[in-house]
């Protein structure tokens, strides 16, 4: 699916710090011949909802990758890049930032680079459902069928179903998974709320097939033998 509304000002933001610890230069690692971070770049760049795609970094080289890749960059300060620091503290100051250039679109898409299986069409399409929905925020997720436990005071307690009446996992009420591909906010949002989501919230639904993130080396090493194989197309 295709969509683009020339009435819609929107610009993606890639947050991309340089101190990765689990996966050491994880952003600009070769995933299949090509950076991690290109994957998003490349995603949003052939968006048709998002007019302009900027990374925000502390990390001269991959502020050099991404730029190869044909994004801007906005630097960012190195307090807002350690081990503590959060995704809502860079993006707030990249909304802050661009207020300065006299930059105010009407809606931030915020890409992890962590997640390079989602498409320009996923942009597009959340795009799309935010509008449709007159939404303020939204946040992609896949569908989940699984049975949910915790503890409770070293008690084990089902969650989302009773296991003295175990469904069948089609009759279970739909549920969902965060994925952290794609979040679409308003300015508002996150300047009045420190949060990326808040109002009017709605889904974006995308196969679990394309919901896959990297956090490890064996993550790297999956998803390298996913995209030469083409299994999430």
């Amino acid at each position: 699916m295709s969509y683009s509304n020339s009435n819609v000002h929107a610009v993606a933001v890639i947050p991309a710090r340089g101190g990765s610890k689990g996966v050491p230069g994880k952003n600009i690692l070769p995933l299949a011949g090509k950076p991690l971070i290109a994957y998003s770049i490349e995603a949003a760049l052939h968006a048709n909802t998002v007019q302009d795609v900027y990374v925000s970094t502390d990390d001269a080289r991959i502020a050099s990758v991404a730029r190869d890749y044909g994004a801007k960059i906005i630097e960012r300060p190195s307090e807002l890049a350690g081990d503590t620091a959060t995704s809502e503290s860079a993006l707030r100051h990249a909304l802050f930032y661009l207020e300065l250039l006299g930059i105010c679109p009407d809606y931030f898409v915020f890409l992890q680079c962590t997640s390079p299986l989602r498409s320009s069409d996923d942009i597009d399409c959340a795009m799309y459902e935010m509008l449709s929905n007159d939404a303020d925020s939204l946040l992609s997720v896949c569908p989940s069928h699984r049975f949910l436990w915790e503890l409770c005071d070293g008690v084990p307690v089902s969650i989302n179903y009773d296991w003295r009446s175990r469904p069948r996992r089609q009759d279970m009420r739909p549920q969902y998974i965060e994925n952290g591909s794609i979040y679409i906010y308003k300015p508002w949002v996150l300047r009045e709320n420190e949060n990326r989501l808040g109002g009017n919230i709605v889904l974006y639904v995308m196969d679990e097939n394309k919901s896959y993130e990297i956090d490890s080396l064996d993550d790297f090493r999956y998803l390298e033998w996913v995209v030469q194989n083409a299994k999430f197309q």
